[in-house]
């Protein structure tokens, strides 16, 4: 078999390949979400959350409700190196996001059902 005839095949059960993965894929929510960061973050997002006292008084000083909250942690990036990973029964993570071109660390304590939102404080990079 000429080495054309082997691309052409190749490339037509390639292409076969992509368009079965495209209507299998197509409807659902898909995603791939590998990284730590990304596992953390939605695994965080979809929980239910609550807020300390003192991430209510930075909610409403920086002009935040709980939607803004839920999407900075959403999109946020998580400090391991700040974050304590090491306890067993709920982990605490500093989420870094921005929000009206100002950046934000929010400590959140992460438990099996129910996330606290401990603060939120503003920093410089």
């Amino acid at each position: 078999m000429k080495f054309i005839h082997r691309v052409g095949y190749y490339l037509g059960g390639f292409s076969i390949g992509l368009i079965i993965l495209f209507f299998f894929l197509s409807g659902k929510k898909t995603s791939c979400a590998y990284s730590p960061n990304a596992r953390t973050t939605k695994n965080i997002s979809l929980k239910q959350k609550t807020y300390s006292e003192d991430a209510l008084f930075a909610m409403r000083s920086f002009e935040m409700d709980t939607v803004v909250v839920s999407e900075m942690i959403k999109h946020g990036n998580v400090n391991f190196s700040e974050s304590d990973t090491k306890n067993e029964l709920c982990k605490t993570y500093i989420i870094e996001n921005s929000y009206k071109e100002q950046n934000f660390k929010m400590q959140v304590k992460n438990c099996d059902s129910l996330v606290t939102v401990e603060s939120i404080v503003r920093f410089k990079k």
